[in-house]
């Protein structure tokens, strides 16, 4: 199967979200000092002391479009104010609503000057984008990260073919392990994903439970120019909308 990649769109007014759809939505981490203060707005105590906490100014502005982002898109969906959202952690870390609206699941991933959001009724989803460094050395990183098939399959590319072979891995496990809500406690080399260049993101195999590969699909994003993306959605039947964040 071929690769399709989706547009990114601006959004319409009065957005919602289809029970078989799933929406990502694309984010700059550049803000004015403008922006940077009503998005702080909307954002809990708690979420404005921990980017206080933050040395440099970088790491404050991207937490606080990060969670404040996060808050507004949940509200829009939810039809609720931003500030009346709370979130809690599983035990490996990953992030859910707690009240209210439990059925509206998210999940977000930050590389460099992008923030990527993704959101799903009632089913399980995981998505990442990584920058896409070229001073790395993609088969001493696949020894520690890739499963043996992926080693393989790596090695037997071009040296500008393993650079878009390494990110569309790295992303596609990332965003598959992000899904799961179980962090690196389930091991990367465990299960296969397709990685070449041209070829449609999928889980391939898990040795862990044969049965995964018919409980997830996945879907190559373009983030942009330089970056990499990937989203992994339980179940086959939704569609995938892409919306930039419009200031």
């Amino acid at each position: 199967m071929m690769d399709t990649i989706p547009n990114w769109e601006i959004p319409p007014a009065h957005l919602s979200l289809g029970e078989h759809e799933v929406h990502v939505w694309r984010v700059s981490v550049d803000a004015s000092a403008a922006d940077l203060a009503s998005l702080q707005a909307v954002l809990s105590a708690e979420e404005v002391a921990r980017a206080q906490r933050f040395v440099f100014e970088r790491d404050r502005t991207c937490s606080i479009v990060a969670h404040a982002i996060l808050r507004i898109l949940c509200g829009r969906y939810l039809q609720t104010s931003p500030s009346l959202l709370r979130f809690s952690l599983n035990e490996y870390g990953k992030p859910a609503l707690a009240s209210p609206g439990l059925s509206l699941q998210f999940n977000l991933s930050h590389s460099a000057n992008l923030i990527l959001y993704a959101f799903v009724w009632q089913r399980q989803l995981g998505v990442d984008v990584e920058y896409m460094r070229s001073n790395i050395d993609y088969d001493d990183l696949a020894r520690y990260c890739f499963s043996p098939f992926e080693q393989e399959t790596l090695n037997g590319l071009s040296q500008d073919e393993k650079h878009q072979a390494f990110y569309n891995c790295w992303t596609r496990k990332e965003a598959y392990i992000k899904a799961r809500g179980m962090g690196l406690s389930l091991p990367l080399d465990l299960f296969d994903v397709s990685l070449l260049p041209g070829e449609a993101a999928a889980l391939l195999q898990s040795r862990e439970d044969p049965n995964e590969v018919q409980r997830w699909s996945m879907r190559r994003l373009a983030p942009g120019a330089g970056y990499a993306g990937a989203l992994a959605v339980e179940g086959t039947d939704w569609e995938l909308r892409c919306w930039q964040w419009q200031r």
